[in-house]
């Protein structure tokens, strides 16, 4: 084994051995003071993300081409950390309070960023698959983790049954990949596509299994059916993460391998996604008005926001507009990552031990009695609906840019006509925060006030200075390993 190809994966080494070491140190911590392993686990990745900042810029393969540090992972695993301390900030509080602050929690969460960091990374469809394993399997156990709770054991079982269903079609999805080309690595899946030696039938077939498996990671239609259900059962801290890391992870992967693998076989693919992203677009939204529980409100919300990220896919057939694409599509992951977490950071908040505080109603009157937590939500809506001076208006400009350019210009007007869908139930949080008259009542939580408060400064200062970002997101397009 090289220095090279330990550096290669050095950030996701130091997580995975800080999270080894939690796990230890949990045991033997004395008890009813386990709550200081989150601040271990907040240090773990302050760590590792310094570590991942210092290897900005670097471009390197390792193993035997099965990983890559270029700037597509560079960014990613800035991302995914950064959802790993936005976890901890929020987790610390409301996990004490609902009384599930156990150890065990922040190591999970630790492994789980790490499958996301190695997904990112991954440039062969075996590490690929481990990668989303050893992502998927500890968000099974958090969403299970209210034990005390049947809905939390509901979550549990429903995300591990479909989630393992979906795990079968990426694994024969790989199979038929490897029957195709004879080979895993992305390298050599492009020489044999390039030499004209795969077989294109089993391929194409191959392309849509991933396709369906990582569209269940991602919440997409017509995969996303598990979603609210298990976003409404389990605890929010949870919920949070998996709405915004997780999906952030699904994205990476089909980004990494669609993007590297397959522009070949974009002719009949690019239809294809361009319809499923319309459709998740459309239901989703649709079906997020009815709502009036804030959790099922936003799980639906968190479909239709995969439909806008679908968008950038659409134009990988195009050569000249695939850089654009991918640019638009991980811009706008960093504008729902922020959006996303403040939004259910406000939600936990209210949220209280007997599981009340999470119907709209509860949100009535906020506005004049906590202005700055209502301000915070305020912002966090404008950006998921798209709206200025937010960060997720810039993010929908590029995205509708990159499909217009791409000469798919029903599936922009489709985007811009959901979104108009999306404004009603998102401005109507505002309205009842505003307009309505209620007493609502508040957890007292300074790190959780803190990390809402980074959120919204930094969902409202990029939107009004984005270039610096596009430009970091334009130079992590994807290196050919």
């Amino acid at each position: 084994m090289t220095q090279i190809d330990l550096y290669s994966i050095l950030p996701i080494s130091v997580l995975v051995a800080f999270a080894c070491l939690l796990l230890l140190l949990e045991v033997f911590y004395p008890k009813g003071k386990q709550k200081e392993i989150g601040f271990f686990a907040a240090f773990g990745f302050a760590l590792t993300m310094g570590l991942a900042i210092s290897q900005l810029g670097n471009t390197i393969s390792g193993f035997g081409g099965m990983v890559a540090l270029d700037g597509f992972s560079n960014f990613l695993n800035v991302l995914f950390l950064l959802t790993g301390i936005l976890s901890v900030a929020f987790a610390y509080g409301y996990n004490k309070r609902m009384g599930i602050d156990r150890g065990e929690y922040y190591v999970l969460i630790m492994f789980s960023v790490a499958g996301m960091m190695l997904m990112g990374q991954a440039t062969d469809l075996i590490i690929t698959f481990l990668a989303l394993e050893l992502l998927s399997i500890p968000l099974y156990i958090l969403a299970a983790f209210s034990i005390q709770k049947e809905e939390s054991e509901e979550a549990g079982i429903k995300y591990f049954l479909l989630g393992s269903y979906a795990t079968g079609f990426i694994v024969f999805g790989i199979a038929l990949i490897f029957g195709a080309t004879t080979s895993t690595a992305f390298a050599a899946i492009i020489a044999s596509i390039a030499q004209g030696t795969a077989n294109l039938t089993l391929l194409t077939i191959g392309a849509a299994l991933l396709l369906i498996g990582f569209g269940f990671k991602v919440a997409m239609v017509p995969f996303h059916m598990w979603t609210p259900d298990v976003y409404q059962g389990s605890p929010t801290s949870v919920t949070a993460f998996m709405a915004a890391g997780a999906k952030a992870a699904g994205f990476a992967a089909l980004l990494r391998v669609f993007s590297s693998l397959f522009p070949s076989l974009a002719a009949d693919l690019a239809p294809v996604i361009a319809v499923l992203a319309a459709l998740t677009m459309i239901i989703g939204n649709i079906t997020a008005v009815a709502q009036t529980d804030m959790k099922r409100m936003l799980g639906y919300s968190s479909i239709a926001q995969a439909g806008y990220i679908l968008m950038a896919f659409v134009p990988f057939a195009d050569e000249a507009v695939r850089a654009t694409a991918i640019s638009a599509g991980l811009f706008y992951l960093v504008a729902y990552t922020l959006a996303s977490f403040g939004s259910w950071g406000v939600l936990m908040m209210l949220e209280r031990e007997e599981g009340k505080g999470l119907s709209l109603a509860d949100y009535a009157g906020l506005g004049k009695k906590y202005p700055l937590l209502a301000f915070a939500m305020a912002v966090f809506m404008l950006s998921l609906t798209g709206l200025p001076p937010t960060l997720g208006l810039v993010g929908k400009f590029y995205l509708f840019r990159a499909v217009m350019e791409g000469n798919v210009l029903w599936l922009a007007i489709v985007g811009v006509l959901t979104s108009l869908v999306s404004a009603f139930y998102y401005l109507r949080v505002i309205v009842t925060m505003y307009f309505k008259e209620g007493a609502p009542v508040i957890i007292q939580d300074r790190l959780a006030y803190w990390a809402i408060g980074s959120c919204v400064v930094a969902t409202v200062a990029l939107s009004l200075v984005p270039a610096p970002l596009f430009a970091w997101v334009s130079n992590a397009l994807i290196s050919p390993f």
